[in-house]
């Protein structure tokens, strides 16, 4: 049963990441990201689902690549590339420079929580984020993160699970407009 709802979860996500009506090729791409998600780690999950690219390249970015495919368990709300292009014009240009290392790892970071909660287990509430901030879990309509919602939940990964949101969460902590 997970495996049919992990299959439902990457279609979704890849229907929306690549906007195509083709069945052969979502079938291709659910096959491909399901064997990933069944085997791999969270990293692996992301890297091998399309519509994450952003997301690796800025965990890559940030050195989090070995934390994330860490024992876990963690949830990520992984915004997907569309989130990231809703960002302001030249804003993702500006994380991604060295100086702003920190302020990267801080928004990424607030994506994460410890342990493994799946869609039907969020409760609406307060979460810690693994930032150190709190994350504001909704449960109306489905699943909201702050002002961000769940649009595919429960991607599985040997160490977590992964729920599509969105937009980019901004941890109280940060300015953006400093950078």
């Amino acid at each position: 049963m997970k495996k049919v709802i992990a299959l439902a979860m990457v279609a979704v996500i890849s229907l929306s990441a690549c906007g195509s009506d083709s069945s052969d090729a979502v079938d291709t791409t659910v096959a491909e990201a399901t064997s990933e998600a069944v085997a791999g780690d969270i990293v692996a999950v992301a890297s091998g689902t399309e519509g994450f690219s952003t997301l690796v390249a800025a965990i890559k970015a940030a050195g989090l690549v070995e934390t994330l495919q860490g024992a876990g368990p963690f949830t990520v709300f992984a915004p997907n590339d569309a989130a990231f292009a809703a960002l302001p014009a030249g804003l993702l240009d500006k994380l991604l420079l060295p100086e702003n290392l920190a302020v990267l790892t801080s928004i990424l970071t607030y994506h994460v929580v410890s342990g493994k909660i799946m869609s039907t287990d969020v409760m609406a509430g307060d979460a810690p984020s693994v930032e150190g901030s709190t994350i504001a879990l909704g449960t109306t309509d489905g699943v909201q993160v702050n002002d961000a919602t769940v649009i595919a939940a429960d991607v599985e990964a040997s160490n977590g699970v992964i729920h599509v949101i969105d937009k980019v969460l901004v941890p109280p902590t940060v300015d953006l407009a400093s950078l």
